[in-house]
């Protein structure tokens, strides 16, 4: 074992993370094998947002769906509805993909090498090694968001992203080993997480600190260097707010293109223009009387968007009654619509 691989690893021996899908170093090494389910569900969800908020949706759906088999026999929408706030719909379609190939064509059991990995639906080269590597002590190379970074810093990487994304995987693979290769992927994203953080990187707290060329540099917080991002674009749109009684009007989203197959509320097409009077109230789902109640801002990875909110009491055809109380599973932009919406009565 290189010297740099046992510094990282003696430091995550006594400093890893106590994360709810994780087996800890401690537990690896007197046997415990980590549940390929669990890991496999943990990555899809943090590939889209941050452990803590990750770690409540992990837990609601081990508990309600222990097994991958258990989520596989699933109803869509129910598990739709469960993934709402997590964002990215398709991962949570490609989730049952996943899960139901596992129940159907391997016997609820996921294949054990990389390459069989790489076969399951919605897993592309990052899930793959990761689950690899943790489930399976796998020597694969996993590299994320903060193993980048840890490499861009500890090789002082000048090339920017996202054009260093192969000279910083290429760096991660050279210190993949035999040698508790899980232990080694999950160290290397725990010092990017709590260590060799984005802003103000603890540099004192490194156990490899010692051998970091971007720290030698006396700026490592310049690591990696970026490409200035493109603005992103604006849309505009108009969400309708129906209610009849304690019920409100929703809609199921078309199964392809953004938040597929969702509930949701009735909208306009977004686009680049705003929406003048005549053509909201041309385009709503319901002869009503409808009155604005104001605006919501939603921002999407690749647009930011502004709802304006119309409201109305009546009665549509072709629409989902829900109730009230309900419309938590709504997806993060049509809860935000439908509370502004129905507040604006209060």
């Amino acid at each position: 074992m290189t010297p740099l691989r046992a510094q990282l690893l003696a430091w995550y021996d006594e400093n890893a993370r106590a994360l709810p899908w994780r087996v800890g170093p401690h537990d690896r090494a007197a046997g415990v094998r980590a549940d390929p389910y669990r890991v496999w569900l943990s990555e899809v969800m943090l590939q889209q947002t941050t452990v803590p908020h990750a770690s409540p949706y992990f837990l609601k759906f081990t508990a309600r769906w222990p097994t991958v088999t258990d989520l596989a026999r699933e109803d869509d929408g129910e598990v739709m509805a469960a993934w709402a706030g997590l964002g990215y719909y398709a991962r949570a379609r490609n989730l049952l993909a996943c899960a139901r190939a596992v129940a159907g064509e391997h016997g609820g059991v996921f294949p054990d090498t990389e390459e069989g990995l790489r076969t399951l639906p919605g897993l592309g080269p990052y899930t793959a090694a990761a689950v690899g590597a943790i489930a399976f002590d796998l020597p694969t190379n996993v590299v994320d968001g903060n193993v980048e970074r840890v490499m861009a810093r500890l090789y002082a990487v000048e090339q920017p992203l996202p054009d260093a994304k192969p000279e910083l995987k290429r760096l991660a693979a050279a210190l993949v080993g035999a040698d508790r290769p899980g232990d080694w992927a999950q160290a290397l994203m725990d010092l990017g997480a709590t260590v060799c953080r984005p802003k103000a990187p603890l540099c004192d707290r490194c156990p490899i600190a010692g051998r970091c060329a971007g720290l030698a540099t006396g700026a490592p917080e310049t690591y990696p260097k970026k490409t200035a991002k493109a603005e992103r674009a604006h849309r505009y749109g108009v969400a309708y707010v129906l209610t009849r009684g304690d019920q409100v009007a929703l809609i199921r989203r078309p199964p392809r293109g953004l938040l597929g197959g969702m509930l949701a509320l009735p909208t306009s097409e977004w686009r680049a223009a705003r929406w003048s009077d005549a053509e909201a109230h041309a385009a709503a789902p319901a002869d009503a009387p409808w009155r604005g109640v104001g605006e919501v801002e939603h921002g999407f990875t690749h647009f930011t968007l502004t709802l304006r909110l119309l409201r109305a009491e009546g009665d549509a055809d072709g629409v989902i009654w829900s109730p009230r109380r309900d419309l938590d599973a709504l997806p993060s932009v049509f809860l935000k619509a439908a509370r502004a919406g129905l507040t604006s009565l209060l």
